[in-house]
């Protein structure tokens, strides 16, 4: 099994070029940065509580995954999720080209429909057809990537041809992660994902996940589980059930103390490499 770190890289922890190197060196295959463009005031997590100064203060996503690779040289470098559709899909195609082609072939675009309803009504966007508008907008980033000359006539989406370069380095395009676990995110991992990225997950989900896939003829779907440093043992589980990568979140903290956090994480996933 892989191991990846997710956080939220912001203006009051680690440089994302501190990081990546840091996870490089400890052997991590990789890194998925989350993303909030804003927090509306008042706006809470969906369980009610309040939402800590992360979610407010990150950076932009790509711009600091650009910064990692510049400070490595095999760590694959995603997103975790990017809110697709608080995003053009222009500029989000020609982002992830960037970077895939800056880094030298080691993107992934992990994706979210998202929950922050206020976040995404200040965005233009309405709630309610977020799904829709999702599930075109992943059919228009492969198009872009794929095609010389881009059309797109969809609900939600409209425009063509296009011209749009560079072209990601990646054949046919750097991969595609669905986030969530709700059956609408499953049916799109099915439908769009190269990866499944839940926000919780049990051996028999992925068991469950991976028999679906198959019967759609997807074989070949990435499954990424959440990592539980507190449970070492469902590491072992989650590989038996067919999982590739586990990937630990960690708190936006300083740089000394987020490398004694990978120090210790590092000790912990060497008994499964």
């Amino acid at each position: 099994m892989k191991f990846g770190i997710s956080t939220f890289v912001t203006d009051e922890g680690i440089r994302p070029d501190a990081l990546g190197k840091a996870l490089e060196e400890r052997g991590f295959e990789s890194v998925f940065l989350a993303e909030h463009s804003h927090i509306p005031k008042g706006a809470t997590a969906p369980d009610g509580s309040e939402l800590e100064r992360p979610y407010y203060r990150g950076l932009d996503p790509f711009i600091a995954l650009t910064a990692a690779a510049s400070a490595t040289k095999n760590l694959l470098l995603s997103t975790g999720v990017a809110l697709l559709v608080q995003r053009d899909v222009l500029h989000t195609a020609k982002e992830v080209a960037s970077l895939d082609l800056l880094s030298g072939g080691r993107t992934i675009l992990t994706v979210g429909a998202g929950w922050n309803r206020a976040e995404m009504r200040n965005h233009g966007v309405d709630p309610v057809t977020r799904g829709r508008r999702l599930d075109e907008q992943l059919a228009v980033l492969k198009a872009i990537w794929t095609q010389d000359e881009a059309s797109f006539h969809g609900e939600h989406v409209d425009f063509g041809p296009v011209y749009m370069w560079p072209k990601p380095v990646q054949r046919p395009h750097p991969p595609i992660y669905i986030g969530g676990h709700s059956p609408a995110a499953r049916r799109r991992v099915a439908e769009h994902g190269d990866g499944w990225f839940p926000i919780t997950a049990t051996s028999d989900d992925i068991r469950e996940m991976r028999a679906s896939l198959a019967a759609r003829g997807r074989t070949g779907v990435v499954m990424n589980v959440p990592g539980d440093a507190d449970s070492p043992a469902s590491l072992a589980e989650y590989a038996e059930a067919g999982a590739e990568r586990a990937t630990f979140h960690i708190e936006t903290m300083p740089e000394s103390a987020t490398l004694r956090k990978l120090d210790d994480l590092a000790k912990l996933v060497a008994r499964y490499t």
